[in-house]
């Protein structure tokens, strides 16, 4: 049988996650991608990386 999930269980969720100990909320991982030149003269790849985000380094990472 299925475990039942109900919108109290999923906010128990974002409790038990991990947290940022400088202002204590509870991080959102996000996954960005930039440009990166590539080993050819005007190439460019993809690099994809996933960062935690908090109120500290929201700035930073969105701009």
């Amino acid at each position: 049988m299925a475990k039942k999930q109900d919108f109290a269980s999923k906010t128990l969720k974002g409790k038990m996650a991990k947290t940022c100990p400088v202002c204590g909320e509870a991080y959102q991982y996000v996954k960005t991608v930039s440009m990166v030149p590539g080993e050819k003269e005007g190439s460019y790849h993809f690099a994809e990386r996933i960062v935690a985000v908090c109120k500290c380094n929201e700035k930073e990472v969105y701009g």
